[in-house]
């Protein structure tokens, strides 16, 4: 509309998007469609985990002295997740929203983190749930909490904290789909004007598909090990 008719817009769209075994027609609100049409700064597209950001990114929406559309991933699951929390200053004064989350756990020094896991959505608490199962101190995990505009310098300056890690993005969706095929070489963009270590993430998720998702509960529980799997393990 701003593009066309020089007018602009503040539109919320929450959209129900996320990997809970539900089959293909309750998983995917197709990232992947919203994120080719992201160009020109023309809305904002985000895929939350905690309450503080959701809240701070609707009222940026009517804060801003201009608006732009807002386009919202939501899975179910985080509206009763007992980690998906935040504390109430983290909505009063001098807080705001946070377009990349870095690491909270206590880890081993930056420089001994041998791998980092970007992420964004849900996927992040199995993450972080596999992760304390297994005692692991040296990986650390960034959530992408806004996939555009592509907050290059913000999640630079959280890389650069681990000079010597591996960098692996790990989504749930499938490789031809999600945030994938986007963030790849945003991602390497950031870590070239770090000059980090590693030059590219390496991808960790389901493999390629027609469907958005299976329709099998067992078969989407072996999916999601795997993946995760995928994502922490030494290699």
């Amino acid at each position: 509309g701003e593009q066309k008719w020089l007018r602009m817009s503040g539109l919320v769209m929450l959209l129900p998007h996320g990997y809970e075994g539900q089959g293909p027609e309750h998983s995917s609100a197709r990232i992947e469609r919203y994120l080719q049409q992201s160009a020109e700064d023309n809305w904002q597209v985000v895929n939350l985990t905690t309450p503080a950001n959701y809240f701070h990114a609707l009222r940026r929406q009517m804060h801003r002295d201009f608006r732009k559309p807002l386009v919202v991933f939501t899975p179910k699951s985080l509206l009763r997740h007992k980690e998906c929390v935040s504390t109430l200053a983290d909505f009063g004064n001098g807080s705001t929203f946070h377009r990349v989350l870095g690491e909270t756990a206590e880890l081993v020094a930056g420089e001994s983190v041998r791998r980092v896991v970007i992420c964004s959505g849900k996927v992040y608490y199995d993450l972080r749930k596999e992760r304390e199962e297994r005692g692991l101190k040296d990986v650390a995990i960034i959530r992408l909490e806004q996939m555009f505009p592509f907050p290059r310098k913000t999640l630079g300056a959280e890389l650069a904290k681990y000079p010597n890690a591996e960098v692996v993005w790990c989504q749930e969706e499938p490789e031809n789909q999600g945030a994938w095929y986007f963030v790849d070489r945003k991602i390497e963009a950031a870590l070239g004007e770090i000059k980090h270590r590693s030059a590219r993430p390496r991808y960790a998720g389901r493999p390629e598909a027609a469907a958005p998702a299976t329709g099998l509960l067992r078969r989407h529980n072996q999916e999601q090990a795997k993946l995760v799997d995928e994502a922490l393990k030494a290699g």
